[in-house]
């Protein structure tokens, strides 16, 4: 027979969690696509996306943990974490709960979280003076905001040095990240900062007492990101490469115009 494209009502979601659980244990990002081809190969029916989709978050809370379970064990492990490498830095910011105005007594809620492992608290001694800091979205069940700060060792290997979980990116966050960076990683003077042109980390850096500011540090603009800003606002290629190399020119008339172009589109 050929493939049979209707779904069928008894290959429910258990059942395909089942059939593709060795998938998901060695692959965790694999695509919704590829689960129902795996289930065409194994059963010769069709799924709905839905019901692939819902298998796989199956399979990944049987093998990794839910959401809420992950939560809830997040300040064990993290004991754990510091217990086998005592040297270890972490940082846990919680909020009160309310009900009718009144707080909860006993409840806390995870708000923000800073932690760097030892080794790369180590690693960081002997690579360049340097740090960039950047962020991404988390797309899991709970949203937020995962930021990192990495530095590059003397072979231009990309090293990491600490980690942030908040809310999103606001001038509190960069903040409880960069006091925390600068507290118990980035501990030396004459170091520079690189990062995107982001409002809040120019507050964060401005509210940092001067522990971010020369002649302690040097906040710096990534001309990656300079230059797509650019490349978005103007969308010229051409303009867009000489705008990179004039931010990478180390002569004093390329400095000059990489600051006028920073602030030309502002």
């Amino acid at each position: 027979m050929g493939t049979i494209s209707q779904d069928h009502a008894k290959l429910d979601s258990d059942t395909i969690a089942d059939a593709i659980r060795p998938l998901v244990e060695a692959d965790p990002s694999i695509k919704v696509e590829s689960v129902i081809a795996e289930v065409q190969d194994k059963f010769n029916y069709t799924v709905s996306y839905c019901k692939a989709w819902l298998a796989k978050q199956k399979v990944v809370a049987k093998v990794f943990g839910d959401s809420e379970v992950s939560y809830q064990t997040l300040s064990v492990w993290l004991k754990v974490m510091t217990l086998k490498m005592p040297r270890s830095r972490v940082q846990i910011k919680t909020l009160p709960v309310y009900r009718e105005s009144e707080e909860v007594q006993g409840i806390r809620v995870l708000h923000c979280i800073f932690w760097s492992f030892y080794p790369c608290i180590v690693a960081f001694r002997p690579c360049k003076l340097l740090v960039q800091v950047d962020g991404t979205h988390l797309y899991g069940k709970y949203k937020g905001a995962l930021l990192i700060a990495v530095t590059q060792d003397e072979t231009q290997n990309i090293v990491p040095i600490a980690f942030v979980i908040v809310e999103g990116e606001t001038s509190d966050a960069w903040e409880f990240f960069l006091t925390n960076l600068r507290r118990y990683v980035v501990t030396i003077d004459g170091v520079g900062i690189i990062s995107d042109r982001h409002t809040s980390i120019d507050a964060a850096i401005a509210r940092s007492n001067g522990a971010w500011s020369p002649a302690r540090a040097w906040h710096m603009y990534c001309i990656r990101h300079i230059g797509s800003n650019f490349l978005r606002r103007f969308k010229t290629p051409y303009l867009h490469k000489l705008v990179v190399n004039t931010g990478i020119s180390t002569n004093c008339y390329g400095s000059i115009h990489s600051k006028f172009v920073a602030s030309a589109y502002d």
